[in-house]
């Protein structure tokens, strides 16, 4: 029973963090189920860079949705100027 990770490694065995052993009588911060932690420090700089990871996941989802928006529109499409703008040229 109990999650055991590589080389049969428990999950409550070290900090998922920096690796210190968790000691038997001192608290484990939890995260995600899971993942155990030394202290509050390491729990909250997993949760930081999973939170800037998400970010970062996103921002490419949002880029790749308007370039795939851009592909979709076709040569036909593209270069078109909209009635009442006007080009500049330098």
């Amino acid at each position: 029973m109990g999650a055991a990770g590589p080389a049969g490694v428990h999950f409550l065995d070290a900090c998922f963090l920096c690796r210190k052993p968790l000691a038997g009588n001192r608290d484990i911060f939890m995260y995600r189920g899971d993942t155990a932690f030394c202290s509050d420090e390491c729990r909250s700089a997993q949760m930081a860079a999973d939170e800037a990871a998400e970010k970062r996941r996103k921002a490419r989802a949002v880029t790749r949705g308007a370039m795939f928006a851009r592909e979709a529109e076709g040569p036909q499409e593209r270069g078109k100027v909209r009635a009442g703008s006007s080009i500049l040229a330098l």
